[in-house]
């Protein structure tokens, strides 16, 4: 399939992701994410100041993996494609998740007489993990002291602190092409946007990227032109979350306890919890799903 068509199905889904399937070896081989497409826009972008769809079209899924493997160096390594079976444990797939830097692994079953030919039962998320956790231990909760600690005295999160790793922020006024480069660059998922106080005014995320293929607006901007605002304006016009700001930038405090912030983290579509300042919002720190985990696994 081309990158284009890809680009537009996944927009049109509101999905952000999707397993790849190769028809000659009926396998699953792949996964196509947000991140292949923030490189393809910067790679397109840094050869021509304009995107045009013909470029979109020329680039299969297939010659851009295998272009994206070709150019990795030797200090990095190809991610093996990464699932997990039914009967495997929860702690099992957060492992796997984790440890390749995923978001996401195909649950995959392989039916008796089919051959190797698999079947996707599921997508497993540490979203989806931490919401079957959440419900199944509920009534449980309140029994764990270390969920009534605040999280600004645990060693989890990424915070304004030297010591503890830069949080990367960006104003709201910054060239889109910025956010983009910080994207690709720092491994990391989202980038709080704050105004000129510094105060959290929204996210931009990796999987905001497919708000582009909205009219084909990829082809008819120019990345330096844009703004991380006008950016989020597009997501918010009728990108791919669609989710209220409300939800997409979920905020706490430092004193704020684990098991709020683990709550929070459990609510459909919410990724990422910014903690702020009481009062001016300034950004203090990001507290993700995978600092969760991390913490409460290692």
């Amino acid at each position: 399939m081309p990158i284009k068509r890809a680009f537009h199905v996944l927009h049109e889904q509101g999905i952000p992701l999707a397993p790849l399937w190769d028809s000659d070896r009926q396998q699953f081989v792949g996964m196509l994410t947000p991140s292949d497409f923030i490189s393809i826009i910067m790679e397109i972008g840094s050869q021509r100041a304009l995107i045009s769809e013909e470029e979109l079209e020329t680039h299969t899924i297939a010659a851009w993996k295998a272009e994206k493997y070709r150019l990795l160096d030797s200090a990095q390594r190809r991610v093996p494609f990464q699932y997990v079976g039914p009967d495997d444990t929860l702690k099992d797939a957060v492992k796997k998740l984790l440890h390749y830097h995923v978001t996401t692994v195909p649950v995959l079953y392989f039916a008796e007489g089919e051959g190797e030919r698999p079947h996707i039962l599921h997508l497993a998320t540490l979203s989806s993990i931490l919401s079957c956790l959440c419900r199944y231990f509920q009534h449980s909760l309140d029994l764990l002291p270390l969920l009534k600690h605040p999280v600004g005295s645990l060693p989890l999160g990424t915070w304004q602190n030297p010591s503890n790793g830069r949080l990367v922020v960006l104003g709201a006024s910054m060239p889109f092409s910025t956010a983009l480069r910080v994207l690709d660059q720092a491994r990391v998922s989202s980038i709080p946007i704050v105004d000129e106080n510094g105060s959290l005014i929204d996210v931009y995320a990796k999987s905001d990227i497919t708000a582009l293929a909205k009219d084909s607006i990829y082809a008819h901007v120019q990345l330096d032109q844009l703004s991380v605002e006008q950016a989020l304006q597009l997501v918010h016009n009728g990108g791919l979350s669609g989710a209220a700001p409300v939800l997409r930038c979920q905020m706490c405090l430092r004193t704020d306890t684990l098991q709020h912030i683990m709550e929070r983290l459990a609510m459909p579509g919410v990724r990422r919890v910014v903690c702020v300042e009481a009062g001016s919002k300034r950004v203090e720190g990001i507290i993700t799903l995978s600092d969760v985990f991390k913490f409460l696994l290692f």
